[in-house]
C-alpha cells in the first residue's frame, strides 16, 4: 500500500523508511533506522528528485505510482548518485523510459561506472546556474561539488522556495510516519542523529559546505528537502546554523569530552577523577567515554559539539592504545580542527602514549593542548601525586572554558 505526503499544494514525498539495516554506509550504527527521501512533483510536466535505496525500493515505486495518479512521468532530477539514492533509478526508466534525466556531466558518468543502462539522449546535462522550468515552477541548479561527492548538485524552486539539497541537512534517524522537523522535538530526538550524520559523512568537506552555504545564503528558501531526515520548513535558522558552526569547525557548545583508553581500569580512574574534579569547579557540561566501547562515530559526534576534549591513553607495545590511535586518525581525515585539547598518560614502563598522542594533534589544524602542552602523566595507578596533577588540570580546563 502506497505511504506518501504532501510537502507543499503540488510536491509530496515518495520515499521510504528503513529500520532493518544495522550499518550505514555499512560502518556506522543505526539505531533508530534512516529515510530516504525522494520528491514528486505536479506541475503541467511531472517531475521526480531523486529516488531511493534497494531497500525501499517496494514502497518508493509504489508511492511514485500513487502520486502520479495515472500521469507519466515526464522529468527525473538527479541530485546525487550515491547507490543509497539512485538504486532505484533503473527500475522507475522500466515504467517510464520516455522520462528525461537532468543531471550533471560527472552524475551521467558515475551512473556509467556503477553500469546502469541508460540512453544518453535522455539525459540532459546541467551547469551551476543552469535554468528549467515545468510549468508555473522554475528552478535553477546548483552544484555542490564534495558535499559530500564530487558529482552532487541541489534544485531550487524559486516558485515554492524549495530547496532540493541532496545529503546536506540530513540526518540519521526514520522519519515513523511524521515528515516536518517540526512534528518533531527536534532539539531533543533528532539532533545528536543530525550532528553524528553531519560530521562522519559530510564532515571532512567543510569548506565546500560553506561555499553551498554562501551560496544558499541568496535563495529565498521557503523549504529545505534533503535526502535522508526530516524536510523543513519553519525554523530554517536553525539547522542552517548548526551546519555553519559544524562546516566551520566551531564548537556548538563549551563543555567537554573525556575519551579514555584503559586496559584494566587504571586510565579509566583518572578520567572519572578528572570529571568529578571538573563538577566540583562548576562545569558539569561534560561527557566521558570509553574509546574501546564507543563507536567512532558517535565520537566524532561529540568532538564536533564540544570546545575542548580530554585523551587519556594508556601505551600499549610502546604506542598509544589502538582504539585511541585509530579515533585520532579518524578526527584527522574528518578534518577536525579548532579545539583546546588536554592530555593525561598512562604506562608502566616507557610511558609514550602522551608524547604519540600531542604528534597526532600537531597534525591537524588549530589544535591546542592546554597544561603548557603537557600530559598528565599516570605510572600504572592514580597516587597522590597524579590525582594533584589532574586537580590542576582540572583548574587549567576550567580558566580556559571561561575566557
Amino acid at each position: 500500500m502506497n505511504c506518501f505526503r504532501k510537502v507543499t499544494d503540488d510536491l509530496y514525498w515518495v520515499g521510504g523508511n528503513d529500520r532493518r539495516l544495522a550499518l550505514f554506509e555499512n560502518i556506522h550504527p543505526l539505531y533508530h533506522g534512516v529515510s530516504y527521501n525522494a520528491y514528486v512533483l505536479l506541475d503541467e510536466k511531472t517531475v521526480l528528485f531523486d529516488t531511493a535505496d534497494w531497500a525501499v525500493g517496494r514502497q518508493f515505486i509504489e508511492n511514485v505510482t500513487a502520486a502520479l495518479d495515472g500521469r507519466p512521468l515526464d522529468y527525473i532530477v538527479v541530485n546525487h548518485v550515491e547507490p543509497d539514492h539512485a538504486a532505484s533509478l533503473q527500475e522507475v526508466l522500466l515504467r517510464w523510459p520516455d522520462a528525461q534525466m537532468i543531471m550533471t556531466p560527472k552524475a551521467a558518468a558515475f551512473l556509467r561506472n556503477f553500469g546502469y543502462q541508460i540512453n544518453a539522449e535522455n539525459i540532459r546535462e546541467v551547469k551551476d546556474g543552469d535554468a528549467a522550468s515545468f510549468g508555473k515552477h522554475n528552478v535553477t541548479f546548483v552544484t555542490a561539488a564534495m558535499v559530500h561527492w564530487p558529482e552532487v548538485m541541489m534544485t531550487f524552486d524559486a516558485t515554492n522556495g524549495v530547496l532540493f539539497s541532496a545529503d546536506a541537512f540530513g540526518s540519521f534517524r526514520s522519519l515513523d510516519g511524521k515528515l516536518f522537523a517540526d512534528e518533531f522535538d527536534f532539539d531533543r530526538e533528532w539532533i545528536d542523529d543530525a550532528r553524528r550524520y553531519y560530521a562522519n559523512i559530510v564532515g571532512k568537506y567543510g569548506p565546500h559546505v560553506q561555499a553551498v552555504l554562501k551560496k544558499a545564503a541568496k535563495l529565498n528558501i521557503k523549504y529545505l528537502c534533503p535526502l535522508h531526515g526530516p524536510v523543513w520548513r519553519k525554523d530554517l535558522g536553525y539547522i542552517i546554523d548548526k551546519h555553519q558552526h559544524w562546516s566551520a569547525y566551531e564548537p556548538e557548545e563549551k563543555g567537554v569530552m573525556i575519551v579514555y583508553a584503559s586496559m584494566y581500569g587504571n586510565t579509566e580512574n583518572a578520567a572519572e577523577l578528572l570529571a568529578a574534579k571538573l563538577a566540583e569547579k562548576g562545569v558539569t557540561n561534560t561527557r566521558l567515554y570509553d574509546v574501546s566501547s564507543t563507536h567512532v562515530s558517535y565520537l566524532i559526534s561529540d568532538v564536533f559539539k564540544y570546545s575542548h576534549l580530554v585523551l587519556a591513553s594508556v601505551t600499549y607495545n610502546l604506542g598509544v592504545f589502538p582504539p585511541m590511535h585509530n579515533f585520532l586518525a579518524d578526527m584527522k581525515a574528518l578534518n577536525v580542527q579548532n579545539r583546546a585539547c588536554a592530555l593525561i598518560e598512562n604506562g608502566s614502563w616507557a610511558i609514550q602514549s602522551g608524547k604519540l598522542m600531542k604528534e597526532a594533534l600537531a597534525g591537524m589544524k588549530k589544535m591546542t593542548v592546554l597544561n603548557d602542552g603537557a600530559s598528565v602523566t599516570i605510572t600504572s595507578s592514580v597516587g597522590e601525586q597524579g590525582a594533584a596533577d589532574i586537580d590542576a588540570l582540572a583548574d587549567a580546563i576550567a580558566a580556559d572554558l571561561s575566557k
